[in-house]
């Protein structure tokens, strides 16, 4: 059991999300009760995750996409109210990451997805350095066995644009989630293929005229990964007891 204070304290020192530039903000959305005993991680705070951590006991939970974003008209009415009075009515504490869960090299969705896929991470691109350099795995040497590896790692088929499935990959790229538009950015860094979670009509065409391989394998199957793995460390850290819970979401 510790103090809520001290969970947020050491999350926020790990992760430091005051380095970045964000539409949500990050660390404490939701405060329940001061003493913390059990953390359930997952993806998503949604109503379904938010149940789920009731029915385990848990009096905190620490997500990758919060409830709150920028853009919102700040009313607190439907599915808003629903999750909030849930929160607040078990007093549970929600702490949310974006970009600092998205980035951190060890503990990150972009880290713990190329740790899960068996990349040798090369270096880091773009904008706050989110998106990541790698080479494959012994054996993964064209696009046609770098989409069959991604399928049989992640558990789902993907949406994949492949101009040449004989290409060899030897560079690959990657950044989770809802990252369609860094693919200009990975062939400027050299990628012979890009995996993200989701695909807009732009990237189509991209992949087509420049040979790049695109593959799209859903926003909430590669950040799986970040959240566990962090909330499993912090809670290690402070002698808690973790548990991860996946809601199964198909985008």
């Amino acid at each position: 059991m510790v103090h809520r204070s001290e969970l947020v304290q050491l999350c926020n020192q790990l992760l430091q999300p005051q380095l970045f530039k964000d539409y949500c903000p990050n660390g404490l959305q939701v405060e329940g009760r001061f003493e913390v005993k059990k953390i359930v991680s997952g993806v998503t705070a949604s109503r379904a995750l938010i149940e789920a951590a009731i029915a385990e006991g848990a009096d905190t939970l620490v997500v990758h996409h919060g409830l709150f974003w920028r853009g919102q008209d700040g009313t607190v009415t439907g599915w808003m109210k629903q999750r909030l009075a849930l929160l607040l009515t078990h007093d549970i504490n929600l702490l949310a990451y974006h970009l600092p869960l998205d980035a951190h090299e060890q503990w990150g969705n972009n880290a713990q997805l190329g740790l899960h896929m068996g990349w040798q991470t090369l270096g880091r691109f773009g904008e706050q350095q989110l998106g990541w350099l790698g080479s494959p795995l012994d054996g993964v040497t064209t696009s046609e066995s770098l989409q069959t590896a991604l399928e049989h790692k992640l558990g789902r088929t993907t949406v994949a644009v492949v101009p040449d499935a004989s290409r060899p990959v030897k560079r690959i790229a990657w950044c989770t989630g809802g990252a369609q538009s860094w693919f200009e950015a990975a062939i400027a860094a050299g990628a012979d293929a890009f995996v993200t979670g989701e695909i807009s009509e732009p990237q189509a065409h991209l992949a087509q005229e420049t040979g790049v391989a695109f593959f799209a394998c859903g926003h909430h199957a590669t950040e799986r990964y970040g959240a566990p793995a962090f909330a499993g460390h912090v809670a290690s850290e402070l002698g808690l007891a973790h548990q991860f819970i996946d809601i199964s979401n198909p985008a």
